[in-house]
């Protein structure tokens, strides 16, 4: 069964990339730590949910999969609309001032989920059933987990891409590296700004809406993720893409492994792993 437990872990990593990814996008470009990125998360996951119960049981597969990108379009757009209304103005405020507006952002984004939603669980497993199971080395695997997976290394293949070998790409890591640079270069720090949280925005609710074929969104779903995410930008470093890949795949063979063996401290030694890399090397392991 080991096999599994490794396949598991990697669809784990996969899930906790794609959110880590996003909230290291957004504290590397625009130096803000945003609480709310778990609550995008749940909204690309209840929309995605939304639309897939919409469709219905005789929808045709041409419709069902590109249906979980809603989720990603919703997340974008509630993250275009924090970042210019609630963000924006902390710029030049202190720390806690952005931890506190983001944090109310939090609140009010769950709210507005159980204003749209409700307080019931959706449920959304077509996309999970239609594919079935393989067998690998004897023992029956869910396909789905395996196109999360594909889904989660070409996103992470294409923001390299973006990130490295495009004009914006190479503005947005100025701005991470040298912000007061950047601005006497001329860049818009203001749009580049509100590019990178929707980026970031967009691959949350990705996660979500991958997510969400095989468990039920529910209130309070983005809380975890968020939880993991920041564990991953510690123990990756901030502002590394090859940081977010290495903690995620940590994370990930951690929870699936010590699920099994140690259930009760797994989350723990998640922690206890976040703490000993702070105390080691605390800009992370890839971190500058």
């Amino acid at each position: 069964m080991w096999p599994i437990y490794i396949l598991n872990g990697l669809y784990f990593a996969a899930l906790i990339f794609l959110i880590s990814l996003g909230l290291n996008i957004i504290l590397g470009v625009m130096g803000i730590l945003n609480l709310a990125h778990g609550s995008l998360y749940a909204i690309g996951a209840f929309m995605s949910a939304w639309m897939i119960v919409a469709l219905g049981k005789g929808a045709p597969m041409f419709l069902i999969y590109p249906s979980l990108l809603s989720g990603v379009v919703l997340a974008a757009f509630f993250g275009l609309f924090m970042e210019y209304f609630l963000i924006r103005p902390m710029y030049k405020r202190a720390l806690e001032y952005q931890l506190l507006i983001t944090f109310g952002a939090l609140l009010l984004l769950e709210d507005v989920i159980k204003m749209i939603w409700g307080g019931e669980a959706y449920y959304a497993s077509r996309p999970f059933d239609v594919l079935g199971k393989i067998h690998i080395l004897g023992n029956p695997y869910p396909a789905y987990f395996l196109l999360v997976m594909i889904m989660a290394l070409i996103a992470g293949l294409l923001i390299w891409i973006f990130m490295y070998k495009t004009r914006i790409g190479v503005m947005l890591r100025a701005i991470s590296l040298d912000r007061e640079m950047a601005t006497a270069l001329g860049l818009n720090i203001h749009k580049m700004g509100t590019f990178a949280f929707v980026l970031g925005s967009a691959l949350a609710g990705l996660a979500g809406a991958l997510v969400v074929p095989t468990t039920p969104a529910l209130l309070g779903f983005g809380m975890e993720p968020l939880i993991l995410a920041f564990i991953v930008v510690v123990i990756g470093g901030l502002g590394s893409l090859k940081g977010a890949l290495a903690g995620s795949l940590i994370v990930g063979q951690t929870r699936s492994i010590g699920i099994v063996l140690f259930p009760e401290i797994e989350l723990a030694l998640l922690f206890l792993i976040a703490a000993v890399i702070l105390v080691a090397k605390p800009e992370g392991l890839f971190g500058r």
